[in-house]
């Protein structure tokens, strides 16, 4: 009977193959890991990650803090305030990522996988000692209850790139393929070998878009222990996890109990910290990192205080224009308040002076465009839209404009109104208005804390300066998530992180396929051809050349597209921690990974 039930959810879930979309049958052989370029690093039955300190202690309980609120426990689709911590330590993926390399994945729930050469589609194969929380084992019927019910009702993120797989079968109990349509999209395999893994069983995908406060069941090192909706939750270690001595897993979930508490106020939540309700808190506040850790516990050693190197990019954290409103949809009028926010005397003011200007979308990093100009693969991508990229961008010579580190900023104030009057703006009895239809030029900055109003409130002043009306906007963490989700803002603050091998989610943040979807992070409204393909030449790379030079030709038309005013990032990782806590001492690639930490032993 159950190998009836079996063989008919197979069938009801086998996709059918879309014209046109065939599939190589040379395959290389079954492998324990794949890399996005290249190969792995570490060899098949190598003992445990490089990062990682395998006999660590285990035990005891780590308390985080987390801003907001939550309303849901299922992170996997739009509606509602997802919960932290579901997707690290409840559900698992068919593979694991390294932290130590750009894009490289190794076998979790999936003992191995297989790819042919062209990579047009992917064979997992099933761990047989994988199993749900509740003792279920995992099934190549869950893996594709799992993909159908992410690419129908899921994120659009999940959406957009399930909605690439032209037919999904399983070989057998242990045994799922995936063939694609886009075969141009090398990314794929990677990309279905971090899908999240679902029972079929404990799931209704009828009511899966709902949110829900009921537990989720997953195959991750940790259970729901407790919730209070809204204020904490906290995940308890499963003592019969299957996976504990996978080598992706040793070393790693060291914690008998992570607890999240939210708080409403960043202050609240750091004095939380200082009286160790909270035990780590990595810091995004240079102020605080400069001047708050002045209390005795800091002062005295309970608290280590670390900087920590990252290797990956510093991404874009910038003010966000909503180019879908009619305020912002003539690229003039965003130039000229880019030229208006000033950097240089807000950081000396406000942060001490420890921020970075972001010249890039990868700040930090090879890929990003700023300084360098474009190399001949580039210039070849960019040949069919030669509109698409400032010619100072193109030659590496841009600059995100500088201001003279003093309060008025005359230069580029000077600037910016040049260049709104080319726009088509007048000033009118201190109101830049528009000459044509006299309407003021006037916009709202919607903020989710109040900690960014004396960021905002120093952009308004100099906007004010030139004639322009800006309104800050403060809303609960509900509202604020529920109007990004619709698009229901002239300007946000927003940061986009960044990977080593930024691959299918540069989808979701900037394809104009996207940019109507509610939910996604194309906040920006971008709808440029050019974006789009050098995107598809990202995905398409084979080698890691090709590679970096789409990803840089990406970097470009962005910039040019003048779509957000780019803030600032911190050179390291600020992360402060009562000495209880240890970690290991070589760091990965991707910095603080909570996971790797333990409890030190008491003496």
């Amino acid at each position: 009977m159950q190998r009836l039930i079996f063989t008919s959810l197979v069938a009801l879930a086998q996709v059918v193959a879309t014209p046109g979309a065939g599939a190589s049958e040379a395959h290389a052989e079954p492998s324990h890991a794949i890399a996005m370029h290249g190969e792995p690093a570490l060899p098949a039955g190598f003992p445990n990650f490089p990062y990682v300190a395998p006999d660590a202690p285990k035990g005891g309980r780590v308390t985080l803090g987390s801003s907001g609120s939550f309303d849901n426990l299922n992170p996997m689709i739009v509606r509602g305030e997802p919960v932290q911590g579901i997707r690290e330590f409840v559900i698992e993926s068919l593979m694991a990522r390294s932290q130590d390399e750009p894009f490289t994945l190794y076998g979790l729930i999936a003992e191995t996988i297989d790819v042919p050469e062209d990579r047009s589609q992917v064979t997992f194969r099933l761990d047989p000692r994988a199993k749900f929380s509740d003792g279920n084992p995992v099934t190549a019927a869950d893996v594709l209850f799992s993909f159908e019910v992410l690419r129908d009702k899921g994120r659009p993120n999940y959406r957009t790139y399930y909605r690439k797989v032209a037919k999904a079968e399983a070989l057998s109990e242990r045994e799922v393929r995936f063939v694609f349509a886009d075969a141009e999209d090398r990314e794929l395999p990677l990309i279905l070998g971090l899908m999240p893994i679902l029972p079929r069983y404990a799931m209704d995908a009828e009511r899966f878009e709902e949110t829900t406060l009921s537990p989720l069941i997953g195959s991750g090192p940790y259970r729901i222990a407790d919730i209070s909706p809204g204020r904490s939750i906290t995940y308890r270690l499963n003592p019969d996890y299957w996976g504990r001595d996978l080598p992706v897993n040793r070393g790693r979930f060291n914690f008998d109990e992570i607890r999240f508490e939210y708080f409403r106020e960043g202050a609240t939540q750091f004095e939380a910290f200082k009286t160790g309700a909270i035990d780590l808190r990595v810091e995004d506040d240079p102020a605080l990192w400069a001047k708050g850790y002045d209390f005795p516990a800091a002062k005295d050693g309970r608290i280590q205080l670390e900087e920590i190197a990252i290797g990956l990019p510093a991404g874009m954290t910038a003010l966000v224009f909503n180019t879908r409103r009619p305020v912002f949809a003539d690229p003039r009028v965003r130039a000229a308040l880019i030229h208006l926010f000033n950097f240089e005397w807000v950081n000396k003011s406000f942060f001490h002076g420890l921020y970075k200007r972001s010249q890039s979308y990868f700040e930090r990093s090879m890929l990003s465009s700023a300084g360098r100009p474009a190399d001949a693969r580039e210039r070849t991508l960019l040949a069919p839209f030669p509109d698409a990229v400032l010619p100072e961008i193109l030659d590496g010579t841009w600059r995100v404009s500088e201001s003279d580190g003093t309060p008025q900023n005359r230069s580029n104030a000077r600037r910016a109104f040049e260049m709104l009057a080319e726009a088509g703006f007048t000033l009118t009895d201190g109101r830049l208005v528009e000459t044509a239809t006299g309407k003021s030029l006037t916009f709202e900055i919607l903020a989710a804390t109040t900690s960014q109003e004396r960021l905002l409130g120093a952009f308004k002043g100099d906007l004010a300066k030139i004639g322009i009306t800006a309104r800050i906007r403060v809303v609960d963490s509900a509202q604020y998530q529920s109007r990004l989700k619709d698009y229901d803002y002239d300007m946000i603050q927003f940061t986009w992180p960044s990977s080593l091998s930024p691959g299918n989610e540069q989808l979701f943040r900037w394809s104009s396929r996207v940019a109507d979807d509610p939910g996604s992070y194309n906040y920006a409204g971008v709808k440029n051809p050019a974006v789009d393909a050098m995107i598809a030449a990202m995905l398409a790379a084979e080698g890691n050349d090709d590679f970096v030079s789409a990803v840089r030709a990406l970097d470009r038309v962005l910039l040019s597209g003048q779509y957000v005013i780019p803030l600032f990032h911190p050179p390291a990782q600020w992360v402060a921690s009562w000495r209880r806590l240890a970690h290991p001492e070589r760091m990965p690639l991707f910095g603080f990974n909570l996971d790797t930490w333990w409890i030190r032993p008491q003496n």
